[in-house]
C-alpha cells in the first residue's frame, strides 16, 4: 500500500515540478505584460504543489527533504508524463498544455479530497482552490482565441492536434492502479481521464476547434521513459544546486 502511494504522490510532484519550471521561462517573454505575470504565478504554483506533495513524502514515507528529491535525481527516476516536458513551443501551445492539464489536476485533486489517505486529503482540499483559477484563465484565452482570427483559430488548432496525444498521456496507468482503487485512496486513471474529457470537450467545441480522432496516446513518462527534452531541463533546473549540495540558505 504504501509504494502505491508513493508512487501516485511521485508522479503528481513531477508532473508540477516539471510543467513549473517550463512555464516559468515564459517570464519576461509573455505576448502581453499580463500573461507575463498569470504564467509566472501559475508556475510559482504549480511548483508550490511540487514541494508540497514531496514534503508528504519525507514525512509520510521518510523519503528524503524536498529539494533533495526535486535536485538530485536522474531523468529515469522521474515519473513525470512527456507531456510536461515538452518546450514550451509558441504561445498558443503553451496555453493549451496549460487547458489540458490544468483542467486535469483541477479533477485529480477534487476527486483526492475524498482520499482515505488524510493527508492527500487535506492538501488536495487546499490545491482545489488555486486550481479553480488557473482553470478560468485557460478556459478564457481558449475561448478567445478559437473565436478570435483565422490566424489564432488555426494556431490553437495546430497546438491542440500537436498536444493531444502528449495529453491523453497523462492517464498512462501504473503499475498499483487496482491497489489504489481498491483502498479508496484514488478512484483511477481510467475515471479521471472519462471526467476530463467530459469537462474540456464541450469547451474546445465551443472554441471552433476539433479534437484529434484516432490517436495513440504517447506513454512511458510515467515509468521512466522519457523525450529527449527532459534531461537537458534538469540540467538547467539543478545547475546551481548541483554547484554545492550540501549548502545552508
Amino acid at each position: 500500500m504504501s509504494e502505491a502511494i508513493k508512487d501516485l504522490l511521485y508522479r503528481m510532484a513531477d508532473d508540477e515540478l516539471v510543467l513549473g519550471h517550463r512555464n516559468s521561462e515564459w517570464t519576461g517573454l509573455g505576448p502581453i505584460l499580463e500573461e507575463d505575470i498569470a504564467f509566472s504565478s501559475i508556475a510559482q504554483d504549480q511548483i508550490g504543489h511540487a514541494v508540497a506533495n514531496y514534503q508528504l513524502l519525507h514525512e509520510e514515507f521518510g523519503e528524503s527533504l524536498p529539494d533533495a528529491i526535486a535536485f538530485s535525481r536522474g531523468e529515469r527516476q522521474f515519473h513525470s508524463s512527456q507531456f510536461t516536458e515538452l518546450p514550451i513551443g509558441d504561445y498558443a501551445f503553451s496555453l493549451i498544455r496549460h487547458f489540458l492539464f490544468d483542467h486535469a489536476e483541477m479533477l485529480r485533486y477534487e476527486m483526492l479530497t475524498v482520499s482515505s489517505f488524510a493527508p492527500l486529503a487535506a492538501l488536495a482540499r487546499k490545491i482545489k482552490g488555486e486550481l479553480k483559477y488557473h482553470v478560468l484563465h485557460a478556459d478564457l484565452w481558449v475561448s478567445k482565441l478559437g473565436q478570435g482570427t483565422e490566424e489564432s483559430r488555426a494556431r490553437m488548432q495546430t497546438a491542440l492536434t500537436e498536444a493531444w496525444p502528449y495529453a491523453l498521456g497523462m492517464f498512462e496507468p501504473c503499475d498499483y492502479e487496482e491497489v489504489l482503487v481498491t483502498n479508496g485512496v484514488f478512484s483511477g486513471e481510467d475515471k479521471l481521464q472519462v471526467l476530463w474529457q467530459e469537462t474540456i470537450v464541450p469547451i474546445i467545441e465551443r472554441a471552433g476547434l476539433v479534437i484529434p480522432t484516432a490517436i495513440e496516446p504517447k506513454y512511458g513518462g510515467r515509468h521512466g521513459y522519457h523525450t529527449e527534452h527532459l534531461q537537458p531541463l534538469l540540467d538547467e533546473m539543478t545547475e546551481v544546486y548541483r554547484l554545492d549540495p550540501a549548502a545552508i540558505w
